[in-house]
């Protein structure tokens, strides 16, 4: 199913003046779609405001706004709101504080189905996970989909949407933290130390990590498969895997 026929309709707000009201509204803002090429009037002033409260601007053709909106008059602007509000590398990292636990983290590099996404989250709060981290780009978002898929978990599990993740993952090495990816050539994570402060890193349903992503892993952990199959869906890997961390930890 096209991603953008997931998010139609759900959340989601059409026309320059609803987009204006909504950012005067002080809700928070996770996508606005904007025809491509579009900048005349309100418009450009809209896309500022966005960017401004960190919300993602993507421009789009005509046909897909078109489909997305319904065919409604959008006037060439359309905005997804989140589901759940964003919190900080620093909020996550505070809950663990509060907790009196090493932090334990999951990092999610480019997990863009939003079912993925939900059942992560679902699965992280019922681990002790402390917090996710996603990118801005070439990611699911905190949409309608991704919380109704978390059953309820979202209202519990802070998620931080950061700009760059390998230089968060510095900041996170500097912290004290070790990085460990998740990868099917990877050394089994049942032989692996997986006590303290931990960052796990679950790649896409695709691709898997990216490249800059995993030259910043301390560890390569993997899942031993004893069928015929080499791979498992994205948020059942992490899901086994952040039990593994639970259990170790």
């Amino acid at each position: 199913m096209d991603k953008f026929n997931e998010e139609k309709q759900k959340d989601l707000i059409i026309g320059r003046n609803a987009v204006t009201e909504l950012i005067k509204s002080g809700r928070e803002i996770d996508t606005l779609f904007v025809l491509r090429g579009e900048k005349s009037g309100s418009v450009g002033k809209i896309i500022g405001e966005c960017r401004e409260k960190g919300a993602v601007v993507k421009e789009v053709d005509r046909k897909k706004l078109d489909f997305m909106c319904g065919h409604g008059n959008h006037q060439g602007v359309a905005a997804i709101c989140a589901a759940h509000s964003y919190a900080t590398v620093e909020e996550i990292l505070g809950e663990a504080e509060k907790r009196g636990e090493p932090p334990f983290i999951v990092v999610c590099d480019g997990i863009e189905d939003p079912h993925n996404l939900g059942a992560i989250i679902r699965t992280a709060e019922a681990a002790g996970v402390h917090g996710i981290i996603i990118p801005k780009r070439r990611s699911a978002s905190l949409n309608y989909t991704v919380g109704k898929t978390s059953a309820g978990a979202l209202e519990y599990m802070k998620v931080a949407r950061v700009s760059n993740l390998a230089s968060t993952l510095d900041e996170l090495k500097e912290k004290g933290m070790w990085i460990y990816g998740a990868d099917m050539d990877g050394e089994d994570v049942r032989s692996v130390n997986l006590d303290g402060a931990a960052v796990l890193v679950i790649g896409s349903e695709g691709d898997g990590m990216s490249r800059i992503v995993r030259e910043k892993c301390d560890f390569i952990i993997s899942l031993k498969m004893k069928g015929q199959i080499n791979s498992l869906n994205a948020s059942v890997a992490g899901g086994i895997l952040m039990y593994e961390f639970a259990y170790k930890r």
